[in-house]
């Protein structure tokens, strides 16, 4: 992708609105992600005020007209009717042609279509429409020149100004016409909560916001050494004693020492089915993960005869960064075989989704290589090395999720510990890895560390806890290219999409999560859905003083490095 080093001019729409109103102006360019085509007519607006109406006809609209609705009354006030001649038409068109979530949008003065051509595709037009919605002034705020692709974050200049009022009070939209259609079939966005526990209401919250940028996934990393956060029946003192730890370290790893505080929790399985419903009425497909056959302390501390050292006096980890240097893996067995069949189909049975994650990344070998009933396991099942065992553990696993009918999906680690048949790669690491998974015939989902992982500091001299090292700037996240010229066109063709990252460390609240996240996860949402010949990061930046608005309208404090001074608060 040639990364744009001007940038584009902001284009306003200036409307009169009917009844005397004041000028509206919206930026199209506050739409994110980005629309594959959109019109702008000369002139009028639809008011949307207490006499609209939302008109839908059943039949697959009902999780898009209830979203839209709650969305209007929670934050402007406004409660449309259900019969009226200005209304906004909600109607799904069958289109077998059309790829899952096209759809089309068209705002005239005396009425808002919004078809889908599909399900999702409705749903996603309604975030079109919401986010030509005004959400206050953030006038005159300038891009401060802050790490790489500096030029291309020169200055906003003046943004729109969207005047909202009281809540209550009529909303001017643009006259557009809209067609739009995703880039990727997978859009996603993932979140651990091993590390930090976060409470079932922020995980809703987090799913809004996926929703809200057109993504289909949510990737729950449940599990690792630091806890295990699913309810299990089948083996209760997982949640006992796993789910809990003594302490947490305090500070960037290595650390100041810890805080003798036990932390933990986990969610029961009427949240998690929970949360399953919630996440499907937006059209987001859960992809929950248990790790193994490393990070696996907490079920060690659980069970200490799993591990590759006989009571070993495991307990969940404390600390971050403990890849090779503590033990962490479990041991083969036919009783840790069939702990892991219990497990994973107890998951199964919460989560309908067709991907299933099963970790299998930075499994320290060396244990296994100490381990006298290891080594015996391994010369009793033709295993000729730790390659070859770490191959079993994630061959035996996959078989229990497609029993299920259900898709394997693992990091990319696999890629040279040998790839069972049918798992999906989820690549993190280096291109040598996945171009060898996609010329094997296997999926690929692109979450490379250096451009996905949210974790990371968003600028060099961020001072508040995040991954020290190289850090992940808004235009270095934007301006990736999730498939590269330089790949042959059957390797492509094995990129199914790919995600953000949120590992929680040292984010140990909802707060911080959201602080970490945004604008990034805006950037992702339109590198995931936005054809790359459409990308513009000088068009993205323009919009973003809108887009900050939208999080501050939704209660979010995002980072604001990339601006000299705060925005304005909508309304101010």
């Amino acid at each position: 992708m040639k990364i744009r080093n001007c940038l584009c001019i902001l284009v306003l729409v200036c409307i009169c609105a009917a009844c005397g109103r004041p000028d509206v102006k919206v930026s199209v360019n506050s739409i994110v992600p980005h629309p594959a085509s959109i019109q702008l007519k000369d002139s009028g607006a639809f008011l949307l005020d207490r006499s609209a109406a939302i008109v839908s006809g059943g039949n697959g609209t009902e999780n898009s007209e209830k979203f839209l609705r709650d969305y209007l009354q929670k934050h402007y006030g406004i409660a449309p009717k259900s019969k009226g001649k200005k209304r906004i038409e909600l109607r799904i068109e069958e289109n077998p042609q059309a790829v899952e979530g096209a759809y089309a949008l068209e705002v005239l003065p005396g009425k808002v279509t919004i078809t889908g051509y599909n399900e999702p595709g409705l749903f996603y037009g309604v975030q079109t429409f919401i986010q030509l919605l005004p959400v206050g002034e953030m006038q005159g705020a300038s891009v401060a020149r802050t790490g790489e692709g500096a030029a291309a974050q020169d200055s906003v200049g003046a943004a729109a100004a969207m005047p909202v009022g009281k809540k209550g009070e009529p909303l001017g939209i643009p006259c557009v016409r809209v067609e739009d259609a995703p880039a990727f079939g997978y859009r996603g966005m993932h979140l651990d909560v091993a590390r930090h526990f976060m409470p079932v209401e922020f995980v809703k919250r987090y799913i809004d916001y996926l929703a809200m940028h057109k993504m289909n996934y949510f990737h729950w990393h449940l599990t690792d050494d630091q806890g295990w956060r699913i309810e299990s029946r089948k083996h209760p003192r997982l949640n006992e004693v796993g789910s809990y730890r003594d302490a947490t370290i305090i500070g960037i790893y290595p650390g100041t020492g810890i805080d003798s505080t036990r932390y933990g929790g986990y969610y029961r399985m009427e949240e998690l089915k929970e949360v399953v419903e919630y996440a499907a009425q937006r059209y987001i497909t859960i992809v929950p993960e248990i790790d193994l056959p490393g990070h696996c302390m907490a079920v060690l501390a659980t069970y200490p005869h799993f591990g590759t050292e006989d009571n070993a006096g495991v307990k969940t980890a404390t600390t971050w960064g403990i890849f090779n240097k503590l033990n962490n893996v479990l041991a083969p067995s036919d009783e840790v075989f069939a702990f892991l069949e219990d497990v994973f189909n107890e998951l199964m049975d919460i989560f309908p989704g067709k991907y299933i994650h099963i970790g299998a990344d930075e499994c320290a070998h060396k244990w296994w290589k100490n381990s006298p009933k290891t080594q015996a396991f391994m010369k009793s099942h033709n295993l000729e090395d730790e390659d070859a065992l770490q191959r079993y553990f994630a061959e035996r696993v996959s078989d229990v999720v497609k029993q299920r009918g259900r898709i394997p999906v693992g990091w990319d680690e696999l890629v040279g510990h040998g790839l069972p048949d049918g798992v999906t790669v989820m690549v993190w690491r280096g291109r040598s890895n996945w171009m060898k998974a996609a010329d094997m015939g296997h999926e690929i989902i692109m979450t490379p560390s250096t451009m996905n992982y949210l974790n990371r500091q968003q600028r060099p001299d961020e001072t508040r806890l995040a991954h020290r090292g190289r850090p992940l700037t808004l235009d270095i996240v934007y301006n990736q290219d999730p498939v590269p010229d330089s790949l042959s066109v059957s390797q492509q063709k094995m990129i199914i999409g790919g995600q953000g990252c949120m590992w929680t460390e040292y984010f140990h609240t909802p707060e911080d999560v959201e602080y970490a996240i945004f604008p990034r996860l805006s950037a992702a949402a339109e590198v995931f859905w936005t054809k790359e010949d459409l990308k513009d990061y000088g068009r993205f930046v323009e919009g973003l003083p809108d887009m900050f608005a939208r999080y501050e309208l939704w209660g979010v404090e995002p980072c604001y490095y990339i601006f000299e001074e705060k925005p304005a608060v909508p309304g101010s």
